[in-house]
């Protein structure tokens, strides 16, 4: 009866590749026969290191209270406090009633994280990148915060995911292990938070490993099980007998019977330094004629495998007996031909499999060949799969740059790797993802964050970057030139600063010219206006006389001009909108209709097509035939809406905006006429079954333009506007499904560039509304990026944003755990029948997933998601191209056929 296996799995890549495998062949009897002296003999010039050395390894127990390295007394191995290692967290003990004598010392107490969604430890091995390591973590729960609720978080190492850490009990003890080739010259290991419970970890090690051990083209294998056959003590063994510390467990599989020797196995004649202890025991079949059998249930058919299969003879063989045998995996010899393996005694040696395998089950057998006198052996065996890796790190050069930042302004919330993972990357920074190639920093978003000295050189390190906000820090001394080499910056916010001195002129031509938005006011010392030479220490004496001089004749002609303002305006101008409680004025006299003329083109109100916060609209016709909306101010409250509305539409112009046509303020009757929009709005036109919408082209177009629209206001508007009602009710569609933004009622301006943000009672529409706005009545045009994302997520999913049921469901809510499982499918709406490109969808999830975050700070501007939207359409209609509109692919103008596998939409995407 096989042994059996269950091992634990991460999502993993379907990337498939080919590792190289070394293998010294000797042609005996006409049969290719693997020598295990051979095998290894390439690595015996290296220079012998002690069993025992470790050389520059990392021993880390987590949350160590009173700060004292120390010696564990049966590994013998020095463990060392993690507050080098790590900024945040905060040290716990676990509780009394888990503590023994046999518990190990390092699970006695944990570092907890509280604070913050991801939490890292910064590792840095002498030995750099580039170079094989082994990584532990261990976790035990012990009720160490008096809950007795054990966590379920995720484990990070690198940009990539280890795995999940979850527990059976308060006294189940966790261990991941892993193999890492990191590419940067530090390991990340970070844990983050998945809001079901607080993440922590009881102890990290870390253990260089020489770079030809466990070769294979996968950067990240990661272990499933490491077993001792034969054992005769049925303990564990690890470091001193074993130099790398590697765990090896004691296993003995049924109708087999184990073989032993009390002499030692030399470690040193293998690369992978194999313990004395483990090789000097094996088993061999109980019945001699038969294969020896091993079966892994896996329960996964995507995962990747490696099995190291470690040998030693440890039978001196007399002259009449032989032993040979081969190797099948799954029922297939591990390459593919009549390889044989032979033996040599005491000498250990390691065979694995130079393709990965893959299957719910693995069977392992090792067959006796025919002239064998003996059966087939196996000492130790180790089980390993492959981790994705498809994230890289962010640039390198970014990554120094913000480094540098982060030292300079002390920033402890900072940790890992800038913008990896993807959905999680630093408070206040916000990247650019492009397939598989490494993140760029293109927002930095640091308002109010307590920042001071000079403006740091390394800002001009982040070339990619198109968005800074510094404002409202106490940042000193001049506004350095260096902003001008950043090619990409639109954005540059560095108002309610202390800085002082001169712009620079490069930078002033830049703002002039349009190409940056320059925000530096607020800061009292910086001259806003050349020339800036006048020395205020000697300024005359004269002047001074002259210049109050003047301020007091203003000062008197401004109350006299009051004065007579304020007696004419108790008179009712002739353009004045009028209601029974409070008067209206619009600053223009353009555009306007009388009451009977809007009855007209109205038809008396005959054909209402909406109704808004303010009014209901109707449709109208002008002379000319145009189509018209009319929007009908339907009381006095809702005044001060009308006329924001009114006025803003006057000098608003974008082709994105709903166009404003004029107006009507007789008679008490105030009304708003602005262009028609053949199909309504877009709220409507998605719970119906419009033709147009079946299309994700349409869609993506649709969230481009509204983008777009909102783009314009809060960048290209000065002061820059907050709409404050984003919605699908509010987003418009002509006869061209153009979207355009409407209904400005709520909208509100920035006074003055230097504010960061508006204390305003909280306008808005449930399920729509920006939550930290809500929560602390802080207004920023961020809140109109969350109401965005709520759309897009509309747009994606067919749903609304509060789906209705037995629970009223947040959209947000339904859509992240499938988001997290990389399962799209799940949450796109069914009416888009699949027909759609992978990639452009997934941008646009993520675009939305990043709108929505709750914290503002952590969302995009409208000037990252624009251009971000814009690649979703152009991937989609990239396809639409390739495809025919009957959804079959185009001809090809060669003589031979052409097929077209989309594996992506078939699998499925990685989990991100």
């Amino acid at each position: 009866m096989a042994g059996e296996l269950r091992c634990n799995w991460a999502w993993l890549s379907l990337l498939w590749f080919v590792s190289a495998s070394v293998f010294a062949i000797q042609e005996v009897n006409g049969k290719s026969i693997v020598l295990a002296k051979e095998k290894n003999s390439a690595h015996h010039q290296q220079a012998r290191r002690k069993l025992d050395d470790v050389g520059g390894s990392i021993d880390i127990d987590c949350g160590l209270i009173d700060e004292n390295d120390y010696t564990d007394r049966k590994t013998q191995i020095l463990y060392t406090t993690d507050s080098k290692f790590i900024d945040t967290g905060e040290n716990r003990v676990i509780s009394i009633e888990f503590i023994s004598e046999n518990l190990e010392r390092i699970l006695r107490n944990v570092r907890s994280f509280p604070e913050g969604k991801r939490n890292c430890y910064t590792l840095k091995h002498p030995e750099g990148r580039n170079t094989v390591y082994l990584l532990r973590a261990s976790f035990m729960y012990g009720n160490y915060d008096a809950l007795n609720q054990p966590p379920k978080f995720e484990l990070y190492i690198g940009v990539n995911l280890w795995d999940t850490v979850t527990f059976d009990n308060a006294s189940h003890i966790v261990i991941k292990e892993i193999l890492h080739v990191p590419p940067m010259d530090v390991v990340h290991v970070c844990l983050l938070n998945t809001d079901e419970g607080t993440p922590f970890i009881s102890a990290l090690q870390m253990r260089h490993l020489h770079n030809s051990v466990y070769t294979n083209k996968s950067r990240t294998l990661a272990l499933c099980k490491r077993l001792d056959f034969g054992s005769t003590t049925n303990e564990i063994v690890r470091f001193k007998e074993d130099a790398y510390d590697r765990i090896w467990y004691p296993y003995n599989l049924p109708h087999c019977e184990p073989l032993s020797t009390n002499l030692t196995i030399d470690s040193l004649k293998n690369t992978y330094r194999l313990p004395s202890t483990v090789m000097r025991t094996a088993v061999t079949p109980s019945n001699g004629g038969e294969p020896l059998e091993v079966q892994f249930e896996t329960g996964d058919s995507i995962s990747k495998f490696y099995v190291y299969m470690h040998f030693a003879e440890i039978k001196e063989l007399r002259e009449n007996e032989h032993r040979e045998f081969s190797i099948t995996l799954n029922g297939k010899l591990l390459d593919e031909s009549e390889d044989l393996v032979v033996l040599n005694y005491l000498d250990p040696t390691t065979i694995h499999n130079p393709q990965p395998i893959t299957g719910p089950n693995l069977r392992l057998s090792l067959n006796k060949k025919e002239n064998s006198t003996l059966p087939p052996i196996l000492n130790a065996m180790e089980i390993y799969f492959e981790k994705d890796s498809y994230q890289e790190p962010t640039d390198q050069e970014d990554v120094n740059a913000i480094m540098d930042i982060k030292q300079a302004y002390t920033i402890k919330s900072w940790q890992g790797d800038p913008c990896a993972p993807r959905y999680y990357p630093w408070d206040g920074l916000n990247c650019s993802y492009n397939g598989y190639d490494a993140p760029r920093i293109i927002e930095l978003n640091l308002p109010s964050s307590n920042l001071s000295g000079t403006i740091s050189q390394s800002f001009s390190m982040l070339k990619s970057l198109e968005y800074l906000d510094l404002s409202n820090n106490s940042l000193t001394g001049s506004l350095p030139d260096f902003f001008i080499h950043l090619q990409h910056l639109k954005t540059l916010n560095l108002s309610g600063n202390r800085l002082s001195g001169e712009i620079p002129s490069a930078l002033r031509e830049r703002s002039d010219n349009g190409s940056l938005l320059l925000s530096v006011d607020g800061n009292p010392d910086l001259c806003l206006k050349a020339p800036c030479k006048e020395d205020k220490s000697s300024f005359p004496l004269h002047a001074v006389i002259a210049i109050l001089s003047s301020v007091v004749f203003l000062i008197a002609l401004a109350i006299v001009v009051s004065i007579i303002w304020r007696r004419k305006s108790s008179k009712k101008p002739a353009n004045q909108l009028v209601t029974s409680n409070e008067e209206v004025v619009l600053k223009s006299s353009n555009a306007r209709f009388t009451y009977s003329h809007i009855v007209d083109i109205t038809n008396n109100f005959e054909k209402m097509i909406g109704k808004g916060g303010s009014g209901a609209v109707y449709h109208g016709s002008l002379s000319d035939d145009t189509q018209v909306a009319v929007k009908l101010l339907s009381s006095p409250g809702s005044c001060k809406q009308f006329q924001t509305e009114a006025e803003l539409l006057m000098r608003l112009h974008h082709r994105n905006l709903a166009s404003f046509l004029g107006y009507c303020n007789e008679g008490g009757h105030t009304a708003i006429i602005y262009e028609f929009m053949a199909h309504g709005n877009l709220e409507k036109c998605l719970s119906g079954s419009m033709k147009e919408l079946s299309s994700w082209k349409n869609r993506i177009q649709i969230a481009v333009d509204a983008a777009q629209g909102l783009e314009y206001l809060h960048h290209g508007c000065k002061p820059p506007l907050v709409h404050r009602d984003i919605k699908t009710s509010n987003i418009l569609l002509n006869e061209k499904m153009q979207a355009k933004v409407a209904d400005f009622g709520f909208s509100k301006s920035f006074s003055t560039e230097s504010q960061s943000h508006m204390s305003t009672e909280v306008i808005g529409t449930f399920g729509y509304l920006d939550p930290e706005y809500y929560s602390a009545n802080r207004l920023t045009e961020k809140s109109d990026v969350y109401s965005f994302g709520i759309v897009l997520l509309e747009l994606v999913t067919g749903q609304r944003a509060i789906i209705k049921g037995q629970e009223n469901t947040h959209i947000v809510n339904w859509v992240t755990p499938f988001v997290k499982r990389g399962d799209l499918q799940q949450i796109v709406d069914s009416r888009l029948q699949g027909d759609f490109d992978f990639g452009s969808m997934w941008k646009a999830v993520e675009v939305a997933i990043s709108c929505v975050s709750p914290t503002a700070s952590e969302r995009p501007s409208m000037n990252y998601v624009v251009p971000e939207l814009k690649e979703s359409l152009e991937m989609e209609a990239a396809r639409k191209q390739r495809w025919g509109t009957d959804g079959r692919i185009l001809k090809s103008n060669s003589s031979f056929d052409t097929h077209v596998v989309d594996l992506e939409a078939a699998s499925g995407p990685e989990a991100r």
